[in-house]
Formats: C-alpha cells, sequence, structure tokens
C-alpha cells in the first residue's frame, strides 16, 4: 500500500489549460473519489496519476517518491477502465494472467494469484470461460481481478461501472467497496455519479473547471458544503435554491425571496439586505398542517410516488421546490398546501460569490 500526494499540479491541451494547480494528499489505504462534472478533469487527474498523461507542471509521488519522469508500468499501480478491454481470444484465467506472465513471473505465482483473485471475486466457475461467454458484471469482475492479481500499491478506477445498468450498478458498487475494505489498498476512483461517490468514498474530491471545489467526508460534504456547486451537485434530489434578500428584524431572520415570500432562518451570518442564495434540501422540507404561523404557502404541480417515500414538485412563488416525505401523503396535483421549513438545516450562500455564510 502507498499515499499519494499531488502538488501543484497543473495541465494544459495546447494553449488551453484544463487543470489549475491541484494539490491533495491520499492516505495509505484511503478509497478517495474524484468526482464532478464531464470535462472537469478528474479522469485527466486520474490519468496522470497512472503515467498516461504528462504533467504540464507540478509532482505526483506515490509512496513519497516523485512519479513525474517514471514509466507506467513502474509506477506499480493498476488501472480498471470503463471499458472491460479484456482479450476475447482468451480465458478468464489468461486474461487475470496476462500481466504476470509479461512480468515472466513462475508458473506457482501466476496460479496462486490468479486463484487468490478469483475467490475474492466469485470468478471460481467462469476461469475457462472467453469474455463473449460472460455477463457485463463478469466482465468487469475480470478486469478488477487483472488488476488485483498484480498486488499493486495503488488501484485506479476511471468510472468503471458506467457501462452497466442501474440494478448492476448497484451490486458492483458494494463488491468494489467490499474489496477494498478486504484488501485495505490505496484506491483512487473517479465517476461523475454522486450517489457512486457518496456511498463508496472515505473522502471525496469535488471538482469544477479542473479545480478543487471541497475536499471532505460524504457527510461532511452533504452537511456543510462550503459554495453553491458543492450543494447542489452532492445529494439526490439536488438541494433547493431560492434567491433572495437576507432580512432582520424583531429579534429574528428569515430570506425574502424575489416573489416576497419568507423563508425562515436560524442564526445565520451576513448583513440586512445581502443578496443571497437559500438552500433547503428535499428531505428537510415537510408539509405543514393548519395553523402553522411561518409555513411557506406553494402549490403541488406534480406527485411521485416511490412506494416507501413520495417526492413532491411544489410552486412557491417563483421557485420551483422538491419535498420528499416519507409514506403517501392524500396529495394531489394543483393543492395548495404549506412547507415547513427547519431553520436548522437551512444553507445559506452569498449570490455573489457562491460561497456559503457561517451560522
Amino acid at each position: 500500500m502507498a499515499s499519494v500526494s499531488f502538488h501543484d499540479i497543473e495541465k494544459s491541451f495546447g494553449s488551453t489549460k484544463v487543470i489549475h494547480g491541484i494539490g491533495f494528499d491520499i492516505k495509505d489505504g484511503e478509497f478517495m473519489v474524484l468526482v464532478g462534472p464531464s470535462g472537469c478533469g478528474k479522469s485527466t487527474l486520474l490519468r496522470m496519476l497512472a503515467g498516461l498523461e504528462e504533467i504540464s507542471a507540478g509532482t505526483i509521488a506515490i509512496d513519497s517518491k516523485v512519479v513525474n519522469d517514471v514509466e507506467s508500468k513502474d509506477r506499480d499501480i493498476a488501472m480498471v477502465f470503463q471499458s472491460y478491454a479484456l482479450y476475447p481470444h482468451m480465458t478468464v484465467a489468461d486474461n487475470m494472467a496476462f500481466s504476470l506472465k509479461l512480468r515472466k513471473a513462475d508458473a506457482k505465482t501466476i496460479a496462486d494469484r490468479v486463484a487468490r483473485a478469483a475467490k475474492i471475486l466469485n470468478l471460481d466457475p467462469y476461469l475457462q470461460r472467453y469474455p463473449r461467454e460472460l455477463s457485463g458484471g463478469q466482465r468487469q469482475r475480470v478486469a478488477m481481478g487483472r488488476a488485483i492479481v498484480r498486488d499493486p500499491k495503488v488501484f485506479l478506477f476511471d468510472e468503471p461501472l458506467s457501462n452497466l445498468d442501474a440494478k448492476l450498478r448497484v451490486a458492483m458498487r458494494a463488491e468494489i467497496k467490499a474489496l477494498h475494505q478486504r484488501l485495505k489498498t490505496t484506491t483512487v476512483y473517479v465517476t461523475h455519479d454522486q450517489v457512486e461517490a457518496m456511498t463508496m468514498a472515505d473522502r471525496i474530491v469535488v471538482m469544477h473547471d479542473g479545480r478543487i471545489e471541497q475536499i471532505g467526508t460524504p457527510l461532511d460534504l452533504y452537511d456543510r458544503p462550503d459554495n453553491l456547486f458543492v450543494a447542489q451537485f452532492i445529494g439526490s434530489p439536488a438541494m433547493n435554491i431560492v434567491n433572495g434578500r437576507l432580512r432582520r428584524g424583531g429579534g429574528g431572520a428569515f430570506v425574502e425571496a424575489d416573489s416576497g415570500l419568507r423563508w425562515p432562518l436560524g442564526s445565520m451570518a451576513g448583513a440586512d439586505g445581502q443578496v443571497v442564495a437559500y438552500g433547503i434540501r428535499p428531505e428537510h422540507l415537510s408539509l405543514a398542517e393548519g395553523g402553522v404561523a411561518d409555513a411557506v404557502p406553494a402549490q403541488i404541480t406534480v406527485v411521485e410516488p416511490t412506494g416507501a417515500e413520495t417526492e413532491l414538485l411544489v410552486q412557491a412563488g417563483d421557485s420551483q421546490i422538491v419535498l420528499v416525505t416519507h409514506g403517501r401523503p392524500q396529495v394531489k396535483p394543483g393543492d395548495k398546501i404549506g412547507l415547513r421549513v427547519d431553520p436548522a438545516m437551512v444553507h445559506v450562500f452569498d449570490q455573489a460569490t457562491g460561497q456559503r455564510l457561517a451560522a
């Protein structure tokens, strides 16, 4: 196992800079997820770590050794790609053993490592099959097995679940996390799917336009996003955002939306009249019963029952708001309702900078 360090990393393609001075450390044995929208630079950063892209500036170190000029094959890393990249004319066992044969490992070492990886990934029944005889999930497990047999210092995953259907993605997500818990190998995982990031990571690096927006544990990012981008990227359904002005008076505070609706606040920094973005997650809203004084008036637009929960799309002033309720409320489109807000769960951001205002 090994630690990984990025220091002031920059990457340019011609005159276009795509990575802007990124730096952070990954601890020995940590499962670190790089997440962000397409084009944010996360896969480019992973490919630089793998030695598949040249670094324009800065340094990358594996186990405290700078590897900028080290060949990819000598970095002691193993990479799993979005495409399985299996050799169609080789059996599962031969695919998994191929890298060891290239290194001229002895037959016993190859057999032992393939058998160990097959046991870990439940591939024993498929060792003599060819890739065309496997399902998508089985092929992805073979690709993972090919990485495991190398016993690398660092595992790199580049959107490995993107080609799988939704149900299989959930199953493979659990398998990869269980694999990490068993092997304790330092892992860097790239995805655009924030649900994957939240459920798998020890820590998450949120990237946007070649820069780091925030680094933290999944719940740190969920509970205390540093800025509007992280607030809206992390969480599903996304956080509701209402634009307005912060108002103080009578010992209390609220945000007055552009439509004139008042959204309640708890203790919050910021000046009276400051232009802000008011954030509340769908699960922190509830349907207000009659007579609640500070309920926000709204009208139901869409009702989406999912079984255990019901998702409501409502119109509150100029804003479309998503509300998630447990159970099955007896409401229908067109109903006028009140929204109850838990002030302690509100997030407020400066609208100009996007930065969070501290409580």
